[in-house]
Order: structure tokens, then C-alpha cells, then sequence
């Protein structure tokens, strides 16, 4: 029940620290209309706008779709982590009522899990 319980609990930390940095670089990519994701571009060819960059020789990437596909791939990927978050605590929760710790460990719900 004790590693059950600490590894759920480390998950879930992580899962949620996870989740704050995602919606902190979703949030500053919007904000900057994705300008920070071609800092790394230094041609002056770059529009200040990178949903409308171009890819250049200067460049180490293709700077085409850069804004739209990370967006594209950090969404769902926060939806994953919040669920990942929302399941470690519910496991969590599980073992301190295997272990007769917290909310309902004396009562139904050590029976009923």
C-alpha cells in the first residue's frame, strides 16, 4: 500500500507540474503569436508573425507550420497530463483508504473499493 501510495503521489506531482508548464508555454506561444518558437531563425526574411513565416536557408528548420503544429501537439497533450493528474490523485485516494488514512477509510469506502 506504501508504494502504491508514494508512486501515485510522485506521479501526480509530476503529472501536475507537467500540466503548469504546458499551459505556461501554450500561453506564452499564444501571446507572442509564436515568435519565441523561431528565436532561434536569425534572417530577417522572418515575419514578426510565425504563422506566416517562410522557411529559409538561415534557419535550422522548417518554419512553415511551426505555430500551428506545436499548438496542434501541446492541446492534446495537456488534456493527456490533466487526466494522468486526475487518475494518480484518484489512486492516491485508493491508498489511504487501503491503508485507513483520510476520507472514508473507516466507513463504505473501504468495502466498496
Amino acid at each position: 500500500h506504501w508504494t502504491l501510495l508514494s508512486v501515485a503521489l510522485l506521479n501526480c506531482l509530476l503529472s501536475t507540474t507537467c500540466s503548469a508548464g504546458l499551459a505556461l508555454a501554450i500561453a506564452l506561444t499564444v501571446h507572442s503569436r509564436g515568435t519565441h518558437l523561431v528565436t532561434g531563425c536569425n534572417s530577417s526574411a522572418l515575419p514578426a508573425d510565425a504563422r506566416a513565416a517562410i522557411a529559409t536557408n538561415d534557419c535550422p528548420f522548417n518554419t512553415t507550420r511551426i505555430y500551428d503544429t506545436a499548438l496542434a501537439l501541446w492541446f492534446p497533450s495537456m488534456v493527456l497530463v490533466a487526466a494522468e493528474a486526475v487518475l494518480s490523485g484518484r489512486c492516491c485516494l485508493v491508498a489511504l483508504i487501503f491503508r485507513g488514512i483520510g476520507p472514508c477509510a473507516r466507513g463504505y469506502g473501504k468495502e466498496q473499493v
